[in-house]
């Protein structure tokens, strides 16, 4: 169960790679930039889920993706190696991951909060106005919620991340 475990968080940070790189960097990163298709992604994401955040991003919006991209996005590649190899063999990855999660989750909660309770009838671009376009909306950030949230759950209370030796026949845990 602990492998399948890690092969799950392995997955989250492997497909975040591209997600940061190829979608979430456009609410910072001048479109002009991207190819049409990736610019049609976007412009097909904004439509269908209404993410006003991302048609117009709020300067505290674009701080998260740039936390995102200058912070979190180098440490997926170190984090997907460390998951693939097993935690039991990458035990230095712990404290990186408590930040890492806390963060995220911290972030997520905020963008939540905003796509439950703010007003989008001022915004230009069409933000979700009935609660079910809330929940649709909410739905694409949840997994940035949930994930780092049993991440740091994780990586605070498994004892996978702690040494263990072995002491004259007798199992001992070193903290």
């Amino acid at each position: 169960m602990d492998r399948f475990v890690e092969y799950i968080f392995f997955l989250y940070f492997v497909v975040h790679i591209p997600i940061t790189l190829l979608v979430d960097s456009q609410a910072l990163i001048p479109k002009s930039i991207y190819p049409s298709q990736l610019q049609d992604l976007l412009t097909w994401y904004l439509k269908d889920f209404k993410d006003a955040m991302m048609a117009q991003p709020p300067m505290w919006f674009k701080s998260f993706v740039f936390c995102e991209l200058f912070l979190q996005f180098p440490f997926f590649f170190p984090a997907a190696y460390a998951f693939w190899k097993g935690i039991k063999n990458c035990k230095w990855i712990r404290i990186p991951l408590i930040v890492y999660s806390a963060h995220v989750a911290t972030t997520t909660v905020a963008i939540s909060f905003h796509i439950l309770a703010h007003d989008f009838s001022g915004s230009k671009f069409i933000g979700p106005d009935t609660m079910e376009e809330r929940l649709k909306l909410l739905s694409v950030y949840l997994p940035f919620l949930l994930v780092p949230f049993f991440l740091l759950i994780d990586a605070l209370f498994s004892s996978a991340y702690r040494d263990q030796t072995v002491v004259k026949g007798q199992k001992q845990k070193r903290h």
